[in-house]
């Protein structure tokens, strides 16, 4: 196993585990559930500490890709900077929950403002790792290019009697 095969596989786990953690949040709030919270909390936790070697493994698959035909270097940086602000949130989303899961244990509830603020961080990071799982699957995927939809578009439209 090299380290792009090791990126394209611990990749989708920040993404992943994020909009779980995020609906598993949103279930605990409408059920009023600490314990369901806590739960999600963890989750984002583990998601930023996967997000560790899923980036520091970027660079080294972006060395193995980049000479490979139809990749172009604009589309790796544009995952590239993706992943750093990305990478930024996880983390920032992850440390919050650490701090959450230590400050507030169990039995004290979770303050109604530091489940506002959890929420808010893991709907604005689950959006920015979506947005980089996206630019990241571009750079091989040409079919998910915005120029491929708007190419198969015109093969259809031009085959039309």
């Amino acid at each position: 196993m090299n380290a792009t095969h090791l990126h394209l596989l611990l990749n989708h786990v920040p993404v992943l585990g994020t909009v779980f953690g995020l609906g598993l949040f949103v279930f605990a709030s409408w059920r009023r559930s600490d314990e369901i919270k806590r739960a999600a909390l963890g989750l984002f936790l583990i998601a930023a500490l996967i997000a560790i070697p899923a980036y520091l493994t970027g660079e080294p698959a972006e060395d193995s890709v980049e000479s490979l035909p139809g990749v172009t270097h604009a589309l790796i940086e544009r995952h590239e900077e993706a992943a750093a602000i990305a990478m930024t949130g996880v983390l920032v989303l992850g440390l919050m929950s650490l701090a959450g899961l230590i400050l507030f244990r169990h039995p004290q509830p979770l303050p109604r403002w530091f489940g506002s603020l959890t929420l808010t961080a893991a709907l604005v990071v689950s959006g920015l790792l979506g947005w980089t799982a996206s630019l990241g699957g571009q750079v091989r995927h040409t079919e998910i290019r915005p120029t491929a939809q708007s190419l198969l578009t015109s093969s259809v439209e031009s085959s039309k009697p």
